[in-house]
């Protein structure tokens, strides 16, 4: 029930003409910033569905950068395995010249000076760097030279030559985020690109009575395996073969050891995380040295790098072996190339993942920005015409307020 007053009026009046104030005020805002949402409470339901689209659509765009970034960095890699493809190429078509026999000593001396220039190109490449100064082929070791070059004296060359390239990166991957909870492995170890052969290792040591005394961790290429108090040497190797490592374990039948292959060209990579279950087998010499060359004395180990393969035949032309040349040399570069071959392939495969990434997630994008506008955008005629209705109202709610009170001193003074 309402009292009826000298004052309702006032009243009534004050209090309609803030209401029209506060709608005019809240069209004028949204006809500003074009959102229908200004507060939570005009359309709880409404602003909830924004929020999580406007989350959803800044993880897409980092999704689309991401792969982005992935296919930029997989052009760059691309460019440099294709040159150092050519260059194996050539370094062949030179080792296929000089096996056949028609060369001189001295001629196949000639050739070896543009197979140590090409094997310093071929270095190079290996440790070219991106735009951000990061080693391409280091692993995740991005700060460091990929490869470092030893030289030494060399028969039959009177100035130092490279002796031996060693890799400085490690084998660890980066999992690059490129949808919702999918990611895209991103493997830059320049120890299996540049590599020719399998790798394989033999330790020395008769393990036939071992078992391991405490529960261990070690790593093998990279994939940590779990190894548990009460294990002999035939759980390790059932392990290793079960594992994701791409290394095939066995026992050797000679030296009752260890015996450790890679399933294609890569090099060993091989660390006692916890413990110590792969020194005590006679295949590292423990964690004082870092892998990939921490082999125990009396481990057998064979299998090398592209670099390897081109020292290798450099080495047997200075010294006009053309029998070396034609048999273990050609050989390994023909591996060397079928490595190669299959990694830029491999690159090339990731690249068109990554880019099919980016044309999703860009798609993606201008579909919840679709649905952004849907729940939040402002119907900018509906809200023009709405906000004339009510000016008009306002205007004449101020009009029919200044006759009711129409009266003024003057009216007195008459």
């Amino acid at each position: 029930m309402r009292r009826i007053s000298s004052g309702m009026n006032d009243t009534d009046v004050q209090s309609r003409l803030r209401i029209q104030e506060y709608k005019l005020n809240k069209a004028n805002n949204q006809l500003g910033s074009q959102r229908r949402i200004q507060e939570l409470r005009d359309d709880p339901i409404a602003a909830g569905h924004l929020v999580r689209y406007q989350s959803f659509a800044g993880r897409v765009k980092q999704f689309e950068e991401n792969a982005q970034t992935l296919t930029e960095r997989f052009t760059v890699r691309e460019g440099y395995m294709n040159d150092s493809l050519q260059i194996m190429q050539r370094v062949r078509e030179l080792a296929v010249q000089g096996a056949h026999g028609t060369y001189t000593k001295d001629d196949l001396q000639n050739m070896a000076g543009e197979v140590d220039q090409l094997l310093r190109q071929m270095i190079q490449n290996a440790n070219a760097v991106d735009q951000d100064g990061n080693a391409l082929f280091a692993g995740t070791n991005t700060k460091v030279t990929a490869f470092e070059v030893e030289m030494g004296n060399v028969e039959g060359s009177g100035v130092p030559m490279i002796q031996e390239v060693i890799y400085n990166g490690n084998v660890a991957s980066n999992n690059v985020e490129v949808d919702e909870g999918q990611y895209l492995e991103v493997n830059n170890s320049g120890n299996r690109t540049f590599w020719a052969d399998k790798q394989t290792l033999t330790s020395g040591r008769d393990t036939t009575n071992w078992v391991a005394q405490n529960d261990s961790l070690i790593s093998v290429d990279g994939k940590e395996i779990q190894v548990s108090a009460g294990d002999n040497i035939y759980a390790v190797i059932a392990k290793i073969n079960n594992s994701d490592a791409a290394v095939k374990a066995s026992l050797d039948p000679i030296t009752r050891g260890l015996h450790l292959q890679t399933t294609d060209a890569r090099q060993l990579w091989l660390k006692d995380e916890e413990g110590s279950v792969l020194t005590d087998l006679g295949v590292i010499s423990g964690t004082e040295q870092r892998p990939p060359y921490n082999y125990a004395t009396g481990t057998r180990v064979s299998g090398g790098s592209m670099f390897d393969s081109v020292i290798a035949l450099r080495n047997a032309m200075l010294k006009g072996d053309q029998e070396a040349i034609g048999s273990r040399v050609l050989g390994s570069l023909d591996s060397g190339l079928g490595n190669l071959v299959t990694r830029i392939a491999e690159n090339g495969s990731s690249y068109e993942r990554a880019s099919l990434n980016v044309t999703r997630n860009s798609q993606t994008a201008l579909n919840v920005t679709q649905m952004i506008a849907t729940e939040g955008d402002l119907d900018f005629t509906k809200a023009v015409t709405d906000m004339k209705m009510m000016d008009y109202v306002h205007q004449a709610s101020l009009s029919v307020a200044g006759k009711m009170y129409s009266s003024t001193l003057l009216n007195y003074m008459r």
